[in-house]
């Protein structure tokens, strides 16, 4: 189910300022399901739910990034845009477009985001709100943009080998389930 906002219909403003770096996300510990521990590591066998043999992590991981990838994949990324979203950092504009569109942003574009915020550290303008530098509505533009990218063009085999490479990975999977 697609939502929509005509261009002239008012809408409530989000403000993008709390620039939290912790997501949303539920899942966790080796499986997604339960609580990381000690014994949480790459050799432990996960079982396979679905023809009862063990996966090892590796294997685990590689399966739910193709589960995730697919879902992913059917998401239909919004064709019109209620406001202006005023942002002060890249982040902050990626939490705003998830509360206002009720949608989860891809692991690729979160990370991406992060990545766009630390690369202002130390220019003359770090301080400034990013809205005064970047239209809104290019922003938002940009970030559908790549979101269409990154849902309809990521390997799977890439998100687990970098899901693999962080075991923090999770903090940037947000927990927004949309009807589809």
């Amino acid at each position: 189910m697609k939502r929509s906002l005509p261009w002239n219909e008012q809408i409530d403003v989000i403000s993008s300022d709390d620039d939290s770096s912790s997501s949303d996300s539920e899942m966790d510990g080796c499986d997604g399901k339960q609580p990381v521990d000690e014994e949480c590591d790459s050799k432990q066998p996960i079982d396979d739910e679905y023809n009862g043999k063990e996966l090892s992590y590796e294997d685990a991981l590689i399966k739910s990034a193709e589960m995730y990838q697919e879902y992913m994949k059917h998401i239909p990324i919004p064709t019109h845009r209620g406001s202006v979203i005023p942002f002060t950092t890249w982040m902050g504009l990626g939490k705003s477009i998830k509360q206002l569109y009720d949608q989860p942003l891809h692991y690729l574009t979160n990370i991406l985001l992060k990545q766009w915020d630390q690369l202002r550290i130390g220019s003359e303008d770090e301080r400034k709100p990013l809205d005064t530098l970047v239209h809104p509505r290019k922003a938002e533009a940009t970030i559908w943009l790549i979101e269409e990218v990154h849902r309809h063009t990521s390997s799977h085999f890439h998100l687990a080998k970098l899901w693999l490479s962080d075991p923090m990975h999770h903090t940037f999977v947000d927990s927004i389930f949309p009807k589809l």
